[in-house]
């Protein structure tokens, strides 16, 4: 579980999923499966996190429960995003 964090991109080793910066003073970023959001970088931090925690966690195809521990992880980090944990997981994919 790895996160690379850059400058101008984020990325995973765990997750298709991706952050770029849109703009060139840095200050907004796009999320893969964000894609109408604009976000600043500590949002696209969050919101990377989720997507690998989302990610390993439903590896091999078991899915997530909701009683499940890591959902409350899930759904804090979903509402810094102003989203329900249920509606980043259905986003992501899972």
């Amino acid at each position: 579980m790895s996160i690379e964090i850059t400058n101008e991109r984020m990325s995973s080793d765990t997750t298709k999923h991706h952050a770029w910066r849109t703009d060139p003073d840095g200050g907004l970023w796009e999320v893969s499966w964000l894609p109408t959001r604009r976000l600043d970088r500590n949002a696209a931090v969050t919101a990377m996190v989720l997507a690998e925690t989302v990610a390993i966690t439903t590896a091999g195809g078991g899915g997530l429960c909701h009683d499940d521990p890591v959902w409350a992880f899930i759904d804090a980090w979903a509402s810094e995003l102003g989203l329900t944990g249920a509606v980043a997981v259905a986003s992501l994919g899972a």
